[in-house]
């Protein structure tokens, strides 16, 4: 995905029990053709969980056949994005030669380290007949050493990911560890995402493993310490105890966060980093054409005149 100026998403429900920091309502905003994209992260009150420094919430949408998404070519410096599919599919393209069909279940990381230029566009395939599509992206910021890592690219099928299931509890180890399973995908610092769905009236632990913790409640209903929530929602917990989360509906969410990164980052347009003289020598290179191009690719996204 590509980040594109708007107001920062609003602070929603008051804070309801001890270990809740922050109740984050995404903002809304229609990208076009009913295409509808919700932003947790990056808030007002909270950059990132861990080193999650962004998040979209992107559908429901239905394309009618002709229709899709067309990202086009767009670059990224100091970050790793995370693509994670409920329904649909995207054809993703980088400037290191990989290209990928992202179904739902799978993981996909892209490392942008230093710099790699990618699009994401609905296949043939899916374009001509119409697809249905519900999704989450998220970046990843890098920790300061490794900033400028090579760029790189790890898919992992649904069926190379840990799941646990236990009477009406169904959990997807993305990244990281959690219920007691372990993913196998690489990442440079200490992060986790879990894909939780839970049937009505069941339960599951969010542990205190991770220094810093969120759940994003993509659709349902869930009691935590005798308070509701409608998704969609973020909410982020403070470091201690381990939160129970009850579905009062069948519900879908995602477990995530990880240890604190060295300070906040600097965020322009698609470009993270720690250095504000990094991002204008990335604002710059992308003007310049110093970037990778992505092969049988002719469009791109210009540099805009200012982030957000």
């Amino acid at each position: 995905m590509t980040w594109l100026p708007h107001h920062d998403p609003i602070l929603g429900d008051k804070q309801s029990c001890d270990a809740l920091e922050l109740v984050v309502v995404p903002r809304t905003r229609d990208l076009g053709d009913g295409f509808a994209v919700r932003r947790a992260l990056p808030h007002g009150k909270r950059q990132m969980v861990g080193p999650f420094i962004f998040f979209d919430h992107f559908g429901p949408v239905q394309f009618i056949p002709g229709q899709g998404m067309d990202v086009k070519p767009h670059p990224h410096i100091g970050l790793a994005t995370v693509t994670y599919l409920f329904d649909g599919k995207i054809m993703h393209r980088d400037s290191e030669g990989n290209v990928q069909e992202i179904v739902p279940g799978a993981m996909n990381l892209m490392t942008a380290g230093r710099g790699i230029t990618h699009s994401e566009r609905t296949p043939e395939i899916e374009r001509a007949a119409g697809q249905k599509m519900l999704g989450l992206q998220s970046w990843i910021a890098l920790p300061k050493d490794r900033e400028e890592i090579d760029p790189g690219f790890q898919h992992f099928s649904s069926r190379d990911l840990p799941i646990v299931t236990d009477n009406g509890v169904r959990a997807r180890i993305i990244a990281g560890k959690a219920f007691g399973k372990s993913s196998s995908v690489s990442t440079v610092s200490d992060w986790f995402y879990v894909e939780v769905t839970l049937g009505a009236g069941m339960s599951a632990p969010l542990d205190n493993d991770y220094e810093e913790r969120a759940i994003y409640l993509v659709e349902g209903e869930v009691e935590i310490a005798g308070d509701m929530f409608e998704g969609p929602r973020l909410l982020v917990f403070r470091p201690g105890d381990p939160i129970s989360v009850k579905a009062t509906k069948p519900s879908r969410m995602m477990f995530l966060g990880g240890t604190a990164l060295e300070g906040p980052r600097y965020i322009w347009w698609n470009f993270v980093s720690s250095s504000q003289e990094r991002i204008e020598q990335a604002k710059e290179d992308w003007k310049m054409a110093r970037f990778g191009a992505v092969p049988d690719e002719t469009d791109f996204i210009p540099l805009p005149e200012k982030s957000f």
